[in-house]
């Protein structure tokens, strides 16, 4: 079955369980290791982080180390990859999607602000969005061009490196060439014009936890927008178009 029928298959499953669970209940140390022991078998690669209850009863909440979240029975001996929705009087709700929300926001809350490279609004700030970035990336540049207008409207932009080749590359030397300066703000500024700046890769610069942070939140490209609240907004957005995201117009 395709993932896309995975996910059918939970959105019925939803509709017709009558009986619910409340979230977040972990497995008992006991039953937790005879759900590893049935999921990581031989030749899976599959390894098991931790398990809590879903909203669905009898089905739990995986956690797979460099894997998504799965939904299995206590006894691991059936489990489902997919997304788990809620179906409500509005129409669908991707649960699977608010947990990644949380996720998000939690591990982007533990960044250090000096490790990031942030434009801030003069006043107060509204609002505030964590960008993946990428300068050799045209729509990070574009993206770059309506930072002005963000901060004008209270919105800050948390910049986050994540060169697009990888670590080592061309990009990732410009992009901690700008987390190496003295003035961050204004040697990104050149790199998205295209201006040259001398290379200075200093020792304990962040690009590459961060490109590794980035991978384990799923952004696939940049530039990849994070709200405060965790939500992901992939690709490029005009000022005017985030701050509709972020209901701020």
């Amino acid at each position: 079955m395709s993932f896309r029928g995975l996910q059918f298959v939970l959105v019925v499953i939803c509709a017709l369980v009558a009986q619910v669970v409340a979230a977040d209940e972990q497995l008992a140390p006991a039953e937790l290791e005879k759900l590893r022991a049935a999921m990581e078998a031989p030749g899976t690669g599959l390894k098991v982080i931790g398990a809590q209850s879903s909203d669905i009863a009898g089905l739990y909440e995986v956690e797979l180390e460099d894997g998504p979240l799965v939904y299995a029975t206590k006894k691991g001996d059936f489990f489902i990859v997919g997304d788990l929705y809620a179906v409500t009087a509005d129409g669908y709700v991707n649960l699977a999607e608010q947990r990644r929300d949380k996720e998000r926001a939690e591990k982007l809350a533990q960044i250090k602000r000096e490790d990031m490279i942030i434009f801030s609004p003069e006043g107060e700030t509204r609002a505030y969005v964590s960008v993946f970035f990428d300068d050799t990336c045209y729509y990070c540049q574009k993206l770059h061009q309506g930072v002005p207008e963000l901060n004008k409207n209270g919105v800050e932009v948390r910049y986050l490196a994540y060169p697009r080749a990888g670590v080592g590359s061309d990009a990732f030397k410009q992009l901690a060439s700008a987390w190496c300066d003295k003035d961050p703000q204004a040697t990104l500024n050149k790199l998205v014009s295209k201006t040259a700046v001398p290379e200075n890769v200093c020792e304990g610069n962040p690009v590459a936890a961060q490109f590794k942070l980035g991978q384990e939140l799923g952004v696939r490209g940049t530039p990849a927008i994070i709200t405060q609240t965790g939500q992901m907004i992939p690709g490029y957005r005009t000022a005017a178009e985030l701050m509709g995201d972020l209901g701020l117009n």
